[in-house]
C-alpha cells in the first residue's frame, strides 16, 4: 500500500518536520523516523509508514481487551500493526510494537467489511491494539468512521500517550476505550517507557468522560506494586470517577525484563487495597 502522508505535524526551517500526534514531538530531517517506527519525514512531508499494514488480526472475546463491563459476553475484530511511542522493558507483545513486521494490506473498507461478516459470530465491532493504536492514527481513524457508519462499534486498547487535539478529533467514533495506567510514579514513565505521566492522566481525564473507558496498570515487583503506590493509583482513579474500572494484572517475564512473577495472593491483597476506593477492580493474568 502506497504510504499516506500524516495528519497532525508541523514544517520548520528547510525540510525538517515536527511530529504534533504525540507528547514526543519528533524532530526529524528528511529520511529519519519517529521512536515510534510509524512515521517518516519523506522529502520534507511527514508519512505514516503502517497505514493499512495488518501483523495481527483475530476475534477476540471483549474481556481480553480487557473491557468487563462493555457488551460483555461479546467478541471483537481486534486488529494490530506494528511500532509504538513507549519503549516498555517489560513489553508483552514487543515482536510487533518494538520492531517493523511484515503484515497484509488492507483498505479502511476491506477491514470493515470484515468486521461485518462476523457479526453472525458474535462480533460488535473492531478493536484497535495488539500494538500502540494511536501511532496507527491515520488508518485508525479512517476505520473508525466507516466502521461507525456500519452501526459497528470501535475499541482502542491504548497507553494513552496522545496529544489532546488529535485525540479529541477521534473520539467522536470511538465507543470504549481500555487505557495503561502503567505508574503514578513519573520516574517510573521515564526510567521503564520513555515517556512521561501527565499527557497520559490528560487522556484518562478526556475520554473517560466522553466514552466507556476501563484502565490496566500491570503490576511489576519492586517496581509498581507497593500498598503505598497502588493505594496512590486507587484514590487518583477515584478522584475521575470510583466507578472506572481499575483492572490490576499480573506481569510475568517477558522483553528486556527478568523479575519473578508475582504471586497470586500477593495481587489478590493489592486489589483489595484498591477496592478501599473503586466500585469495579479486577484481577488479571490469574
Amino acid at each position: 500500500m502506497a504510504l499516506k502522508q500524516a495528519k497532525y505535524y508541523d514544517k520548520t526551517d528547510g525540510e525538517t518536520v515536527v511530529c504534533r500526534l504525540c507528547p514526543h514531538g519528533c524532530r526529524l530531517k528528511p529520511g529519519q523516523t519517529g521512536i515510534c517506527l510509524a512515521r517518516q519525514n519523506v522529502n520534507g512531508e511527514l508519512y505514516s509508514l503502517n497505514y493499512g499494514r495488518v501483523t495481527a488480526l483475530a476475534l477476540d472475546p471483549i474481556e481480553k481487551k480487557p473491557l468487563k463491563r462493555f457488551h460483555p459476553g461479546s467478541a471483537i475484530l481486534s486488529a494490530g500493526s506494528f511500532g509504538c511511542n513507549f519503549k516498555c522493558s517489560f513489553c508483552q507483545n514487543w515482536r510487533i510494537s518494538q520492531s517493523e513486521q511484515p503484515g497484509h494490506d488492507v483498505t479502511p473498507g476491506e477491514l470493515v467489511d470484515a468486521a461485518l461478516k462476523a457479526v453472525g459470530a458474535g462480533n460488535i465491532g473492531l478493536a484497535y491494539t495488539y500494538n500502540e493504536p494511536s501511532i496507527w492514527y491515520e488508518f485508525v481513524y479512517d476505520c473508525a468512521v466507516a466502521a461507525h457508519e456500519k452501526g459497528l462499534k470501535n475499541v482502542l486498547v491504548t497507553n494513552g500517550y496522545i496529544r489532546t487535539e488529535p485525540m479529541e478529533a477521534l473520539l467522536p467514533y470511538v465507543d470504549a476505550m481500555n487505557i495503561d495506567l502503567k505508574s503514578m510514579d513519573p520516574g517510573f514513565y521515564r526510567r521503564q517507557c520513555k515517556g512521561e505521566l501527565g499527557p497520559v492522566l490528560d487522556t484518562i481525564r478526556l475520554c473517560a468522560q466522553n466514552c466507556h473507558a476501563e484502565l490496566t496498570t500491570l503490576l511489576i515487583p519492586g517496581e509498581n506494586d507497593s500498598k503505598e503506590e497502588v493505594r496512590a493509583l486507587s484514590e487518583w482513579v477515584a478522584s475521575v470517577s470510583p466507578k472506572l474500572p481499575l483492572h490490576l494484572t499480573r506481569y510475568h517475564p517477558d522483553y528486556r525484563m527478568e523479575t519473578p512473577q508475582m504471586e497470586r495472593e500477593r495481587l489478590f491483597k493489592l486489589a483489595d487495597i484498591a477496592r478501599e476506593r473503586l466500585e469495579y477492580v479486577y484481577c488479571g493474568n490469574v
